[in-house]
C-alpha cells in the first residue's frame, strides 16, 4: 500500500490539534496534506479543497480529537474504504483508540505497510414515505427514531424482514451497528456486541412496557419501523450528526450496508482493555 494523500482531520475547540497538524507535516514531507475546512481555518490556510474533496482524495484519514470526529471523519469519505488512524485527544475513545505519544509509530506502521486495520460492520438507512425513498445513508454507529423533548411517545411497528416484532410504545427506537453498540444503543439498556459479531442492536427508548427488552438481530435481516400515531415532533438522526423530522406512517428501513469502514488498530490495546478502561470495569 503506497500512501501518499493524507488528510487531517481535527475535533473543533481542540487547540492541540492544530500544533500536532503542523509536526505531522513537518515530519513526512514527501506526503500531501489536505486539512478538513475547520483545520484549515485553524492553520490559516482557509480556501483549501471542501471536505467532500478531501473524502474524494484521501488515501489515509489521521483523525485529532474522539469517537465523534472520527465519526464525521468517516462520513467524509461516503462510502471509501480509506483507513482512519484516530488519535484520542482527551479520554480514551471507543474508536480514536491511538494515544498522542503512539502517533508517529502508529502512522510509520501505515505508510509501511504494517498496520492491522480493523473492517466494521456499517448500515444502510432507508426512509420510505408514501411509497416513496425520500432519503438514504450509510451510519457507522446508530440509526435513532427519537421524540423532541415535549412531545408524547410514538407507536414504532417494528418488522424483522416481512416478519412482526412488536410495535414499541416508547420515546424512540435505536438500530445500531456493533461498533454503535457501546453508543447510545448501551444507554437503552442494550447490549455490548463485539466489533467483528456480524449482527446489529434494535433498542427501545423508555419502552412503556418494561417486558419490551432490546434484540440482538442478524445482520442478514432488514429491520422495518414504521411511525404510528405519531406526534410531530419525532427525527430521524443517523450516527448523531444528520437529521431530519418524521410524519405519520413514514418507513423505517435499515439493513447491513456494502460499505465498512477501516480503522487501524492499536496493537498495544485490544477490545476488551478499551471496555475495562472506559467503563471502569473492576473499580468499586
Amino acid at each position: 500500500m503506497s500512501i501518499k494523500t493524507i488528510a487531517l482531520v481535527a475535533k473543533k475547540g481542540k487547540g492541540e490539534a492544530v500544533e500536532l497538524a503542523r509536526a505531522i507535516r513537518a515530519r513526512y514531507p514527501g506526503c500531501m496534506f489536505l486539512a478538513d475546512a475547520h483545520l484549515s481555518e485553524l492553520l490559516g490556510e482557509a480556501g483549501g479543497p471542501s471536505n467532500e474533496e478531501v473524502g474524494r482524495r484521501a488515501e489515509l484519514v489521521v483523525v485529532l480529537g474522539g469517537d465523534g470526529t472520527l465519526i464525521h471523519a468517516a462520513r467524509m469519505l461516503a462510502g471509501r474504504e480509506v483507513p482512519i488512524l484516530g488519535v484520542n485527544l482527551g479520554s480514551l475513545g471507543f474508536l480514536t483508540e491511538i494515544p498522542q505519544e503512539d502517533l508517529f509509530p502508529r502512522l510509520d506502521d501505515v505508510l509501511h505497510g504494517r498496520a492491522v486495520l480493523d473492517p466494521r460492520m456499517k448500515l444502510r438507512c432507508r426512509l420510505l414515505r408514501d411509497g416513496k425513498q425520500v432519503m438514504e445513508d450509510h451510519v457507522l454507529n446508530d440509526v435513532v427514531i427519537n421524540k423532541g423533548a415535549l412531545a408524547r411517545i410514538a407507536d414504532h411497528e417494528t418488522f424483522v424482514d416481512s416478519k412482526l416484532v412488536t410495535t414499541f410504545k416508547s420515546d424512540g427506537v435505536i438500530v445500531s451497528t456493533p461498533t454503535g453498540s457501546t453508543a447510545y444503543a448501551l444507554s437503552a439498556g442494550g447490549p455490548i456486541l463485539y466489533p467483528r459479531v456480524d449482527a446489529m442492536v434494535l433498542a427501545p427508548i423508555c419502552p412503556h412496557a418494561l417486558t419490551q427488552r432490546p434484540l440482538v438481530v442478524p445482520a442478514d435481516r432488514t429491520v422495518s419501523i414504521i411511525l404510528r400515531n405519531s406526534p410531530a415532533d419525532v427525527f430521524l438522526t443517523i450516527d448523531g450528526q444528520a437529521g431530519l423530522p418524521l410524519q405519520d406512517g413514514d418507513r423505517v428501513e435499515v439493513s447491513r450496508s456494502p460499505q465498512r469502514v477501516l480503522l487501524v488498530r492499536n496493537p498495544r490495546m485490544d477490545y476488551f482493555s478499551i471496555l475495562r478502561s472506559k467503563l471502569h470495569w473492576g473499580e468499586r
